[in-house]
Formats: structure tokens, sequence, C-alpha cells
């Protein structure tokens, strides 16, 4: 698509965002795209898109947000930029370097997991419970929980469908005799066993918002407390026990396994730990 004069408006946002649901983006992607666009335009104020402008907006970025997200926002503004064929108005992400740990402040760890799970079941939220175990035990996203069915649960494996891309998830058969269990008592008989009451399948603001409860009971720090923590979890649990990065990456549905070893990361006092171990230094 090319216009005469670079501008961005409503109508133009809204024909980027079908170009995006056309080429079969996630509806997470297009909701992000979507405020990211937003956030712009009313930089813009009604003026005309520029290289400078773009610049100085990206500047403000830098100053209120994480590079990350700084790149993630540029990342949808230049997609806008070169679906609407202005090439040269692009702007560069920047630059960052793979931290080599985890944050220790935003690390999950097993025990603070068991004390989450030990918490929703003190207070009687089952479904909490085993939502988060099942997370946890299969490293799927909160947004593929869906694909969690009662079918999934007797035969074993559950069919993910996410991203364009297919894959199978068994699940661990201690998880199997707690889900059927959980089954039976909710009578269902098919379906996404994680149901609201009015049997939508559970989302991620459900769950984010229930998990948040358990934090001061369970003596866990707000920071850590987040469904894709425990696919972090999962990940770094696996690898210590397999060291199989290409195995993970297929059980996690990354294409990339620049992507896998970031899910993989200890924390920086388990690196300590480990140096530590060398036994090195002659004394």
């Amino acid at each position: 698509m090319q216009t005469e004069m670079p501008a961005i408006n409503e109508l133009y946002i809204q024909d980027y965002l079908l170009y995006l649901k056309e080429q079969e983006r996630s509806n997470a992607t297009i909701q992000k795209y979507a405020h990211d666009l937003y956030s712009l335009l009313e930089f813009l104020q009604d003026r005309v898109i520029s290289k400078s402008l773009l610049i100085n907006w990206k500047q403000e970025l830098i100053a209120r947000y994480a590079p990350a997200s700084v790149n993630a926002m540029l990342a949808a503004v230049n997609g806008y930029l070169r679906f609407m064929g202005w090439m040269e108005l692009t702007v560069k992400p920047l630059k960052i370097q793979r931290s080599l740990f985890l944050e220790e402040e935003r690390e999950l760890t097993r025990e603070e997991y068991i004390r989450l799970v030990k918490a929703a079941q003190a207070k009687e939220n089952e479904r909490l419970a085993l939502v988060i175990q099942t997370i946890c035990a299969t490293g799927i996203r909160v947004s593929e929980l869906k694909f969690i069915t009662v079918e999934a649960v007797q035969s074993g494996r559950a069919e993910i469908a996410n991203k364009g891309k297919r894959r199978v998830v068994f699940l661990p058969d201690q998880l199997r005799k707690v889900l059927k269990k959980y089954i039976r008592n909710q009578k269902k008989t098919a379906g996404a066993v994680f149901t609201t009451r009015t049997g939508k399948p559970l989302d991620r603001s459900n769950i984010w918002r229930d998990m948040k409860k358990l934090c001061e009971s369970a003596g866990v720090s707000e920071k850590k407390v987040f469904p894709h923590n425990l696919r972090h979890l999962f990940a770094r649990t696996f690898y210590s026990i397999e060291k199989d990065l290409s195995r993970l990456a297929d059980i996690l549905g990354h294409t990339n396994l620049t992507t896998t070893r970031i899910y993989t990361a200890e924390s920086g006092a388990v690196h300590a730990r480990q140096m530590e171990r060398l036994g090195l230094i002659v004394t």
C-alpha cells in the first residue's frame, strides 16, 4: 500500500490491523500493535510523520520504558511504515546485549512455586492450583491452556495450535491423575478442562488476577507471580535434567534456539555457586 503523503490516522491503522489479521497474526499481537500505533498517533498530534519526529518519539520511549519494551513498540511502528511503503522512515531498534542471568527478584524458584500451589489449595481454589501445576508441568503458554481438554487428559497428549504452528504436548501421568479427578468432580465430558462459570475457557487476565491474590499468603513477591514465569520454571527444570536445548525448543514451540536459551537462564546467584565449585584457585 502506498500513499502520497506520510500520515497516520485511525483509518490507516485499521487497514494495517486488518492486514495483520489476514496474515493470521495472533489477537494478542494485533492488540499490542494497535496500542503502540495509537500511542504514536497521540504523540504526533495531527503532525505529518517525519524521520525526525519518529526519532524524537523513540527518545521519549527510551526515557519511559525498558529497552525491550522500546524495541517492541518500534517493531510495531516499523511494520506499519513498511506496510505503507515508507521504508525510509523506519527507525533502528536499540542494541541490547542479552543478559547471561535472570534477575533474581523476578525468578520464580521451585520452592516458591510449591508454596503458590499450596496457598491455592489452602484457599480451596482447586481450579487455580491445578492451572498452576498444568502450566508448570507441561511448559505450555497460558494462552494454550484451552487445548488442555477432557479428551487430551484421557489420551495423555494435547495437540496445540498456536502462532501458525502445531505441536503435541504430553501430559505427565501424575498430572493426568489429578486432572481426571477434577473432571469427574466438575462433571465434564468434553472440551476445555478449565473454564469460567459461563463455560468459557479461562483467559490470561483471569489467571493473572487469581495468582496475584496468592502472593501474600504464599510469601512470594508479586514481581515473580505471573503465568509465563511458570513456563520459564518448566524450561529451567527440564534443561537441568536433560541438557537438550533442541528438544526443549520443540516442547516449548520455539522456532529459534536463541529464545529457548533465554528460558533456560539461571540467576546470577546460581552461576556464582557454579563458579565456586570449579575449584580453580590454588591456595
